[in-house]
């Protein structure tokens, strides 16, 4: 079983509140807590646990490199909150500015990195770029023939299992109410816009719905009218026991990420590699993604038939007011892992890092990441429905982005000016007519 800290359900249940969040992820909580500082009376809803199921399954990164130019304002101001939050939660959530470092074989990457850092530093943000010799000097024991790399000391990371319950308490703390194994059914609508939500324990009123629902989002909204393109990529991970240390922080080579865990071990993964099912809501948005199935599916989606035609977050919203809604049917969404990925990333980290040859592996598993067309998330109002607010389609970067969009959403919900720009996160660039951004990343 994967292993998550415990958050404790706050008492009773109210009749009303200012902001009802949908969604107990990192996101949700971070949403929740940021409204709580600002003594907004906010209730986070999680139809599991908090934390179960992709905040908790991730590889751990804080990262501003790489980022795409539009998130990277974002991550900056997202990576400050993490260095605070240990501190405003007197808890551990993990987070170490470690630094993230990137290896590569090809001078085309190196290539791609210059190009990527000379716009990065038009926003105020600055990474180093390596020589093969100063990167073969930063890990000696690595076995590979390096054309370059990539470091940032101030990137980090954090432990999944431990960072949204933490935030969760956080925000009990402050005033919030926080509810597990207690679904959102449906919204609640009067007079054109939205007052609340119906939940598996009832109705409760709220002037303001904010939709972080991860990979359950797109269902929830099209169950209401409103399209929301994501498709679920299922992706595969690793913790092995504790193991020798070939690095502190985080480090991506040639097919494989590390990051070193806090209990001596290390989250390892296959960057880019997943595996898409075939199901309503994949088939409905399949011309949306035509281009990044262009780039990946030939050498890193699996295109799978499974059980996702029929149950869970990407089958058909056809469930009518007053059913067992499909969040009621799947708790905690579970995919399996691929067992070849498991082996490939293993082999791959065994062929730069010797001693880490004959890794055990302490546990698998895998998790569904909510991904838009162009690999950038949607934080947005819904002009359809005043008083619905999304926040979701993070593409496999919102662990690392939570806090900073718990900051932006508090301050959409609040009417003040958003601290980055918000345009390349509106929902409508999806139907205006937009060239969207090809995606580079995943």
């Amino acid at each position: 079983m994967l292993r998550i800290d415990e958050v404790t359900n706050s008492e009773g249940f109210p009749d009303r509140c200012d902001v009802a969040v949908i969604g107990g992820g990192i996101v949700g909580v971070s949403i929740a807590y940021e409204l709580a500082r600002r003594g907004v009376s906010a209730v986070l809803l999680e139809k599991g646990v908090i934390g179960g199921e992709q905040s908790g399954r991730n590889w751990g990164w804080v990262r501003q490199q790489n980022r795409d130019l539009y998130e990277l304002p974002l991550a900056m101001q997202s990576l400050a909150r993490w260095s605070e939050l240990g501190d405003e939660l007197d808890e551990d959530v993990g987070f170490r500015r470690a630094g993230i470092l990137y290896g590569t074989e090809h001078q085309s990457d190196v290539a791609q990195w210059e190009s990527w850092l000379a716009r990065a530093r038009e926003v105020g943000f600055n990474s180093q770029i390596l020589s093969a010799r100063e990167l073969a000097a930063r890990i000696p024991s690595g076995r590979a023939k390096w054309a370059g790399g990539l470091w940032s000391v101030t990137d980090g990371r954090a432990e999944p299992s431990k960072a949204a319950p933490a935030i969760a308490r956080g925000a009990q703390r402050l005033g919030a109410k926080v509810y597990q194994n207690c679904a959102v059914r449906a919204l609640d609508t009067s007079a054109g816009r939205v007052s609340g939500i119906w939940t598996e324990r009832g109705r409760l009123a709220a002037e303001t719905v904010v939709v972080a629902g991860g990979a359950w989002s797109a269902l929830f909204c099209q169950r209401h009218g409103i399209d929301l393109p994501a498709i679920n990529v299922m992706g595969t991970a690793l913790r092995t026991a504790e193991a020798p240390g070939v690095i502190e922080g985080c480090f991506a080579g040639p097919s494989f990420a590390l990051r070193r865990r806090l209990d001596g071990g290390y989250t390892i993964a296959v960057p880019g590699y997943g595996r898409v099912e075939l199901a309503p809501q994949n088939l409905r948005h399949s011309v949306k993604f035509r281009t990044m199935f262009r780039s990946k599916i030939d050498k890193k989606l699996k295109i799978r038939v499974g059980a996702s035609f029929f149950h869970g977050p990407e089958a058909s919203a056809n469930w009518r007011d007053g059913d067992i809604s499909p969040f009621e049917q799947t708790r905690v969404l579970d995919p399996r892992p691929d067992k070849e990925w498991l082996q490939r990333a293993l082999q791959n980290v065994a062929s730069v890092f010797p001693e880490l040859s004959g890794l055990r592996i302490a546990h698998a598993w895998a998790g569904a990441i909510d991904t838009t067309p162009d690999l950038i998330p949607v934080i947005s109002k819904v002009d359809a429905k005043p008083g619905l607010v999304i926040a979701s389609g993070f593409s496999g970067h919102g662990f690392g982005l939570g806090p900073g969009v718990g900051m932006l959403v508090s301050r959409l919900v609040m009417g003040d000016a958003p601290q980055c720009d918000i345009a390349p996160f509106r929902l409508t660039r999806f139907s205006d007519g937009s060239k969207l951004a090809s995606p580079e990343m995943m």
